[in-house]
C-alpha cells in the first residue's frame, strides 16, 4: 500500500472514529485526499457530487420512502398486521410468527429496513411482551426480523447496487425473494420450536373460515399494493421507477378516501418527512460518491484487485473474504454508503473471478442488511432498544440466533448461486 493510499485510509478511519457523520467522514477525506495527492482541479470533484444527485434512477429511492412513511401514517400497516395474525398466530409461537410475515409484507412495499422497525416494532414488541412473549425473544425478533425490508424487494441497497453496476433492477429484485422467504420460514422454525411445550404462553384460538374471510377483505386494499408494484414491474406494464409512483398514488388514495385514516394535513406532513429523509439519504449519495471518485482516480480498485487475485485464487474463498469483510464493514457503515463505495471496488474482482454480478449483487444486499442489527453502529439496535428501553449490550444479546438464522441463508445463497438466480433466469432478466 503506498503511502498516500495509507494516509487516506487513516483520515477516513480517524474521522469515523471521533463520530462525525459518516456522509462529512466520505467527503472530507475525499477533499483532502484530493487536494494532496492529485495535481486536478477541485472543481472536477464538485462536478462528481452535483452529477451523482442528477441521476434518474434515485427517484425510486425517494418514492419508496414516501410510500413507507404513508403505510407508516396511516392503517395499511394495522392492515397488515391483522392478515398475519389470522394466519399464524394460533400456532406455538404464532405473534411472533406474526411479526416476521408482517415485516415480509412490509418490506415489499417500503424497501427499508429503518421504516419496518419503526413501524412494526413499536407495535409487535409490547403486543408479545403482553402475551407472555420472553423479552429477548420478543426485542432479537424485532431488531432482526426488519431486515425483510431491504431483503425483499423493492430494497433501496438493490437499487443503489444496481446504479453502480448497471445490473437490471428487474432481475436484481428478482433475487431477494427466495433469501427472504427462506428468512422468514428459519424465524417461524425457530419460533415454534421454542415455544411449542410453553403453556404459559398466550396462543390464539384458530381463527374461524369467517374471520379469516373477514380479515383478508379488511386488508384486501392493503395486500394489493405489493401486487401493483410486482405485477405491474414485472407483467412490463410500468418500470420499477414508476412502480414507485403508481405505489405512493394509489397508498394516498387507499389510506385518504378507502380507510379515511389520513386527512390532507396528514399529506403535506408526511410528504416534507419524506422530503427531508430523501435530503438526508441524497447527502450520504454525494459524499460517497465523492470518495467513490478519487478512488476511481487514484485506480484503488484496479490495486486491490491485483493484490487479491495474486492472493487468493479460488472464488469459493473470495467469497467467503467477502462475505466476512461485508458483516464488518455493516458494523461501521450504513448500506447506502458501503453500496457507492465497495460496489465500485469489488466489481472489477468480482468479473476477475467469473461471478454474476446480480449474484454478487444479492450477497451484499444481504451482508449489509445484517449489519442493521450488529453493533456498535447498527440502527436498528438503538432504534428497539429505545422501544423496549433496553441498552445496546441487551439488544445485541438477543439478536444472536436470529442472526445465526439470516447467516446460515447467506451462505445457503452464496455458495449455491442458482437458487438465487433461476427466478431472474426464467423470467428473462438473465441469461
Amino acid at each position: 500500500m503506498e503511502l498516500c493510499h495509507l494516509i487516506t485510509l487513516l483520515i477516513l478511519l480517524g474521522t469515523m472514529a471521533a463520530y462525525v457523520p459518516v456522509f462529512m467522514c466520505l467527503f472530507f477525506t475525499a477533499v483532502i485526499s484530493f487536494l494532496l495527492f492529485t495535481d486536478l482541479p477541485i472543481l472536477l470533484l464538485v462536478q462528481s457530487l452535483f452529477r451523482s444527485l442528477d441521476k434518474f434512477a434515485l427517484v425510486v429511492v425517494l418514492f419508496f420512502i414516501l410510500c413507507g412513511n404513508i403505510m407508516t401514517t396511516g392503517s395499511i400497516v394495522e392492515k397488515l398486521i391483522k392478515v398475519a395474525n389470522v394466519l399464524v398466530s394460533w400456532l406455538p409461537g404464532g405473534l411472533g410468527m406474526a411479526g416476521v410475515l408482517a415485516c415480509g409484507l412490509f418490506g415489499a412495499i417500503s424497501g427499508s429496513t429503518v421504516a419496518t422497525v419503526v413501524a412494526l416494532g413499536g407495535f409487535m414488541i409490547p403486543a408479545l411482551l403482553k402475551n407472555g412473549y420472553d423479552q429477548s425473544y420478543t426485542v432479537g425478533l424485532m431488531t432482526t426480523s426488519p431486515n425483510l425490508g431491504i431483503i425483499i424487494p423493492p430494497s433501496i441497497g438493490m437499487i443503489l447496487y444496481s446504479m453502480v453496476s448497471n445490473v437490471s433492477l428487474e432481475g436484481l429484485f428478482l433475487t431477494g425473494f427466495l433469501p427472504g422467504v427462506l428468512i422468514m420460514v428459519g424465524i417461524c422454525l425457530y419460533s415454534y420450536f421454542v415455544f411449542r411445550k410453553r403453556s404459559e404462553i398466550v396462543r390464539m384460538p384458530v381463527p374461524s373460515l369467517a374471520e379469516v374471510a373477514n380479515a383478508f377483505r379488511e386488508g384486501f386494499w392493503a395486500l394489493m399494493l405489493p401486487v401493483i408494484i410486482f405485477g405491474g414491474i414485472f407483467s412490463g406494464a410500468f418500470t420499477a421507477n414508476e412502480a414507485a409512483v403508481v405505489a405512493c398514488v394509489y397508498a394516498f388514495i387507499v389510506e385518504l378516501f378507502i380507510y379515511k385514516s389520513m386527512n390532507l394535513r396528514d399529506v403535506k406532513r408526511v410528504t416534507v418527512s419524506s422530503a427531508v429523509t430523501s435530503a438526508t439519504l441524497l447527502i450520504i449519495v454525494a459524499g460517497s460518491t465523492s470518495f467513490g471518485r478519487y478512488l476511481t482516480i487514484e485506480n484503488i480498485p484496479g490495486v486491490i484487485t491485483d493484490s487479491v487475485l495474486a492472493s487468493v485464487h479460488s472464488p469459493l474463498v473470495f467469497l467467503l473474504a467477502i462475505n466476512i469483510l461485508l458483516i464488518v464493514v455493516g458494523m461501521f457503515m450504513d448500506i447506502i454508503s458501503a453500496t457507492l463505495i465497495l460496489g465500485p471496488v469489488f466489481l472489477p474482482m468480482v468479473y476477475a473471478f467469473n461471478i454474476n454480478p446480480m449474484h454478487f449483487g444479492l450477497i451484499m444486499t444481504i451482508n449489509l442488511a445484517i449489519g442493521y442489527c450488529t453493533p456498535p453502529m447498527g440502527v436498528s439496535l438503538y432504534i428497539t432498544g429505545s422501544i423496549a428501553n433496553k441498552n445496546i449490550v441487551y439488544v445485541s444479546r438477543a439478536v444472536l440466533p436470529f442472526i445465526a438464522i439470516q447467516i446460515a441463508v447467506l451462505f445457503f445463497i452464496t455458495y449455491v448461486p442458482e437458487a438465487a438466480l433461476w427466478l431472474p433466469r426464467v423470467m428473462g432478466f438473465l441469461k
